[in-house]
């Protein structure tokens, strides 16, 4: 059984940084990606960024790309988004996911596994 634990989300001011956790229980018998969604009030979830097993591949979304950064230390089976120049549009609940399997995908129907999700709170 796979398990994602999120950690970091706090308030912080437009500007801003938080870097945020997820680490990984269980073992996963499968190349797989780990993705960051997020999900704001009264609001779909989106993708944010997504890293393959290795971390050879990264993918962001526009709207994160060049302040925010995936990466993954995975002796320590952890999972980590640095967002940079935060900006209050970037309030919402932060979530990882596992997709098992090679292929990408922004969708998050194709994640089988998520986490309880963290809060990240930007004011302006």
């Amino acid at each position: 059984q796979v398990q994602l634990v999120e950690s970091g989300g706090a308030l912080v001011q437009a500007g801003g940084s938080l870097r945020l956790s997820c680490a990984v229980s269980g073992h996963i018998f499968s190349s797989y990606w780990m993705g960051w969604f997020r999900q704001a009030p009264g609001k779909e979830r989106d993708f944010v960024a997504a890293s393959w097993w290795t971390g050879e591949r990264t993918y962001y979304a526009d709207s994160v790309k060049g302040r925010f950064t995936i990466s993954r230390d995975n002796a320590k089976k952890t999972v980590y988004l640095q967002m940079n120049s935060l900006k209050p549009e970037d309030t919402a609940v932060y979530y990882c996911a596992v997709r098992l399997g090679e292929s990408l995908s922004t969708d998050q129907r194709g994640y089988g596994y998520w986490g309880q999700g963290t809060q990240v709170t930007v004011s302006s």
